[in-house]
């Protein structure tokens, strides 16, 4: 699925024709923007375009990583965005080439910050008419800033699974965590890269075209890739740490319940021993231990034993 942003007319075509003549027109720029490319779509970048063959490669492969290079009158940048998808962090792929004259966009997945500007744009036409590179600016701005709200779900779920690791810890919350971590680590790897390539664009040629005023703008999209970075290792330090917590708890709880367990199995050990020496059918025994008061005797010896422990347990704090 195609469609086309023209900055110096409100409609155009976006179709072979519709964008040549637009590319003809002097003064003219476009944004092309491809969802789920076809065979009609890379006849169209190759063609129309002339873009090498190893970016369409890229385009048609994916599992980049975010970079940035140079070809002859175009420059190519690959970028990363996120969503979740249900219970998973789905990691999204965006192609870009940028030129005097055009900039194309393409992606396999829908990328709901790009229909985010689109309609932006139609809000505010003003912002279409200006310069390629600013336009290329609203759109690496609208990919980088989509991860705010991501980063801030993930942070809001790592507070929650704590919580519940400090009320009652199971496996459930552990399962949690580690979920958690790989999203974690999966963003973090892409940051990394995705800050280099902005931290290029602050001073590459792309930043030229549009003269020392867009180098501040790309500056200020590296600030929030760097914000984004260090929110993530944050994150993840907080879930290691979360990590901790929870088997810490677990062995706190654990110790708990044997403690628990020994004290019950000392408070039987004694009585054990009693009933154990005189259930012995010595004949001595036998013809002694014949009268209710010396049963009951041995009753009260036993309460008596289980009092005194109970007491001593208590006043060690063991009980």
């Amino acid at each position: 699925m195609r469609q086309l942003v023209a900055t110096a007319q409100a409609n155009a075509a976006a179709t072979p024709e519709g964008i040549k003549a637009c590319l003809d027109q002097p003064g003219q720029g476009i944004w092309l923007d491809i969802e789920a490319p076809d065979d009609a779509d890379y006849e169209l970048l190759s063609k129309t375009f002339d873009f090498h063959e190893l970016t369409l490669e890229d385009i048609r492969h994916q599992n980049q990583r975010p970079k940035l290079e140079e070809y002859g009158g175009y420059s190519f940048v690959v970028l990363f965005s996120a969503e979740w998808e249900g219970e998973e962090l789905a990691i999204r792929e965006h192609h870009l080439y940028l030129s005097a004259r055009y900039l194309v966009s393409v992606h396999q997945e829908p990328s709901p910050p790009l229909q985010r500007l689109r309609d932006r744009l139609k809000a505010a036409p003003e912002l279409s008419h200006k310069s390629l590179p600013f336009l290329f600016y609203l759109v690496v701005d609208q990919l980088v800033d989509s991860l705010f709200p991501l980063l801030e779900q993930l942070d809001d779920q790592a507070d929650q699974v704590e919580d519940v690791i400090l009320v009652r810890p199971d496996t459930s919350a552990l399962a949690t965590i580690a979920h958690l971590k790989r999203a974690v680590v999966d963003l973090r790897k892409v940051l990394g890269a995705q800050r280099d390539v902005f931290q290029r664009l602050t001073s590459h040629a792309i930043s030229e075209q549009g003269g020392e005023e867009m180098s501040i703008y790309y500056r200020d999209v590296y600030d929030h890739i760097v914000r984004q970075y260090e929110t993530v290792d944050s994150l993840r330090d907080v879930l290691t740490s979360t990590m901790d917590v929870y088997l810490s708890t677990v062995s706190a709880r654990l110790n708990e319940v044997m403690r628990r367990l020994t004290v019950i199995a000392t408070l039987f050990l004694p009585l054990t021993f009693v009933t154990g020496f005189f259930g012995m059918n010595f004949g001595w025994l036998v013809s002694h231990i014949t009268t209710g008061g010396t049963f009951a005797l041995g009753i009260l010896l036993m309460a008596l034993t289980v009092l005194m422990q109970i007491a001593y347990f208590r006043r060690r704090g063991w009980a």
